[in-house]
C-alpha cells in the first residue's frame, strides 16, 4: 500500500464536524484520545489505547435497535479472524449504548471481533459523527437484507422485549468508519450522512489490505 501522505491539519477536540471523506495523515488530537470507551463489562479504557500498536478499522454504529446497524455488524461478523491477522489489522465497532447492550448484541449478530461503546457520544461529537438525516441517495447497500417496514418493525419488537426499554442509544446519532493507528495517524475518515450511507465493507478491506470477504450467501431483500 502507498504511504499516508503528509500531514495536513489535526482533527481537534472541538465538536465541530470537519469535512466528510478522506483525510488521510492526519493526526487524532490528543484529548480524543484520552476519551474513555467502555467494555462488555463496564472497564474504561482511552479510545487511543485500541489503535496504539496496530491499524484499525473502527466501525462507529448508530444504535443497536438500528435494524441496518444489526445487518451491517452481522456482516462484519463473517470477516475471518485469519483474514484480519494476516494483515495485522484490528476490527472494532463501537456504539453509543450502555455497556450492557454489549453482550446481546454479540449475540445477536454473531460479531465476535471488539467492541465498545461511548455512552456519552463524545467521541462521535469530536470526531464530527452527524445527527440527524441528510436526505441524500446512498444507493443499494450490499449489507441490507430487510426492507424499512419490517426492519423497523424487528427493532420495535426487539425494543419491547429487552431487558431495559430504551433506543440503546440516541436514533438521532449517524456512525461512520475511520481507519487509525499504530499511534494516533488517521489514514481514513466515512462520516455517515443517513443511515444507509455506510461504507461498503469489502472497499474499507481493501484500504487495509485485508482479503476481500464473500458477504452474498444470505436470504435476499424481504417485501412486505
Amino acid at each position: 500500500m502507498a504511504a499516508p501522505a503528509p500531514v495536513t491539519r489535526q482533527v481537534s477536540g472541538h465538536a465541530a464536524p470537519a469535512p466528510s471523506g478522506p483525510e488521510r495523515g492526519q493526526p487524532l488530537a490528543a484529548a480524543v484520545a484520552e476519551l474513555p470507551v467502555l467494555d462488555a463489562s463496564g472497564k474504561r479504557l482511552p479510545f487511543g489505547a485500541l489503535f496504539r500498536e496496530r491499524r484499525a478499522v473502527v466501525v462507529f454504529v448508530r444504535h443497536f435497535l438500528c435494524y441496518i446497524c444489526k445487518e451491517y455488524v452481522e456482516d462484519l461478523a463473517k470477516i475471518p479472524t485469519s483474514f484480519l491477522q494476516e494483515a495485522d489489522v484490528t476490527l472494532i465497532v463501537i456504539g453509543q449504548s450502555s455497556y450492557h447492550h454489549i453482550e446481546p448484541f454479540c449475540k445477536l449478530t454473531g460479531y465476535s471481533h471488539e467492541i465498545y461503546v461511548d455512552p456519552e457520544r463524545e467521541i462521535y461529537k469530536r470526531l464530527g459523527m452527524k445527527r440527524g438525516e441528510e436526505i441524500v441517495s446512498s444507493g443499494q447497500s450490499p449489507h441490507v437484507k430487510s426492507n424499512m417496514l419490517l426492519g423497523s418493525i424487528q427493532s420495535l419488537w426487539r425494543a419491547v422485549t429487552g431487558p431495559l426499554f430504551d433506543f440503546q442509544g440516541d436514533p438521532a446519532q449517524q456512525g461512520g468508519t475511520i481507519i487509525l493507528g499504530p499511534g494516533n495517524t488517521i489514514h481514513f475518515i466515512h462520516r455517515d450522512r443517513n443511515r444507509l450511507d455506510h461504507k461498503p465493507i469489502n472497499s474499507v478491506l481493501q484500504l487495509v489490505g485485508v482479503e476481500h470477504v464473500n458477504f452474498t450467501s444470505r436470504p435476499s431483500v424481504i417485501h412486505v
